[in-house]
């Protein structure tokens, strides 16, 4: 039996999380880049496949290929993909600054009146003007268009991210919120971003990390960036099975209509750069369909955990019930794909359901369990730097809050 114990030295509170391109683009949740470093170092000292299967922005990825290790990810939100794709992607800093001055040439002609040749189509998406204005939307279409004829991939990939961030600080988007809420009116009255500006310094700051993860990784290490979903079925032309040394990951903690909104975080981003179904991303994410029925799972604990729920309110605990059913099946499928004596690193929090705590480490630790693993250990630390809505509302019921998960515990197991 692995322990379980609280080390202090995974706190990182002094640590900058920002290094390299892990700058690139604020999302919910992320894993720091230090946690990853540690368990790569720790765990996958001769590695040469690192899997991410809930990749977010590429954490783990990033820090993989700095190690010399191979990664690939998958998600199922687009805007994450296109983020973790750019964070590993080295780009020649001389063809980049020349598409980043031409760009501030134009934005610079562009906020004294001179019109740009290329005709600027406005997009048409629901709820368009109840989240920007007229002013706001025009400077975005120029900035879109631009991005549209940027001839090189990389390059273009990299201005998207840059705008990605553009669009929610220059909306009428409480930015303080994962969820999508509006300021108030008298906010918006107030409200008038300089989008250009805006768009130039998330660029510039992009840039020096990226320059930064250039110096840093001097190997060959590759990243593949997928969509599969790991609940549905591992493709075994990406992924054999026996073919990943090491899993580090931080996957979500819940269904996300009801913990962290990824889809509802992205949902302006993805519509300005034309993804599909950028509406339908919470649904598609684990636990985003309820079945209502309970199926008893490989862990005790979950059962018991889901019992309590169930008895408190029935309609509810179906969220939980979903998750649990996808969580369950993800980690059956991702089995298959690691090495005998090869490691998984789950980084997880213990939220809260109707005042019922449910133990994620222990019903990690159990999934597991059931397929071959042995628990290593379980290091609980705490999270002073992860982006976390510090409260929710685990009743549903409005105005009625609750603290959120102040530890994460990082489970730690090994295929037998």
């Amino acid at each position: 039996m692995g322990k379980k114990y609280i080390d202090n030295s995974w706190d990182f509170r002094k640590d900058n999380t920002k290094e390299f391109t892990h700058c690139y683009h604020s999302y919910p949740a992320m894993m720091i880049p230090q946690v990853a470093r540690k368990l790569i170092d720790k765990y996958g000292k001769k590695a040469k496949w690192l899997f991410d299967p809930y990749c977010g922005t590429g954490t783990s990825l990033v820090e993989a290929n700095i190690k010399n290790i191979n990664a690939i990810g998958t998600d199922l939100n687009p805007l994450a993909r296109l983020i973790a794709e750019t964070k590993t992607t080295q780009i020649d800093l001389r063809n980049l600054d020349a598409c980043i001055k031409d760009f501030n040439d134009k934005a610079f002609s562009a906020q004294f009146g001179i019109k740009d040749k290329n005709p600027i189509t406005l997009p048409n998406f629901q709820n368009i003007d109840y989240w920007f204005s007229k002013d706001v939307q025009e400077k975005l279409a120029l900035i879109k268009n631009y991005i549209d004829n940027i001839q090189n991939n990389s390059i273009q990939k990299f201005f998207m991210v840059a705008f990605s961030e553009t669009v929610r600080e220059s909306s009428w988007t409480k930015n303080s919120e994962f969820k999508l809420v509006r300021m108030s009116i008298e906010q918006m009255k107030k409200f008038n971003p300089n989008v250009f500006n805006i768009m130039e310094c998330k660029l510039l700051r992009n840039r020096k990390g990226l320059k930064s993860y250039i110096k840093t990784k001097t190997n060959g290490a590759t990243t593949s960036i997928f969509d599969f979903n790991t609940v549905i079925n591992i493709p075994q032309d990406i992924l054999p099975n026996e073919s990943i040394d090491l899993i580090v990951t931080s996957p979500p903690y819940g269904d996300s209509r009801t913990t962290v909104a990824y889809g509802q975080f992205s949902r302006l981003a993805n519509q300005w750069l034309g993804f599909s179904e950028a509406s339908k991303v919470d649904k598609i994410l684990m636990g985003g369909i309820k079945n209502g029925n309970r199926i008893k799972s490989k862990s005790k604990t979950a059962d018991e955990t889901i019992a309590k729920i169930y008895n408190i309110d029935e309609n509810r605990c179906k969220d939980v019930i979903a998750f649990f059913a996808d969580y369950e099946k993800s980690i059956s499928n991702l089995a298959n794909s690691i090495k005998p004596g090869g490691y998984a690193c789950y980084v997880v929090g213990n939220r809260s359901v109707k005042g019922i705590t449910i133990p994620m480490d222990e019903i990690t630790k159990d999934f597991f369990k059931a397929n071959g693993f042995k628990h290593i250990e379980t290091i609980i630390r705490n999270i002073p730097n992860k982006r976390m809505p510090s409260e929710n509302s685990p009743s549903n019921v409005r105005g009625k809050k609750a603290s959120t998960m102040k530890n994460e515990y990082i489970v730690i197991c090994q295929k037998k």
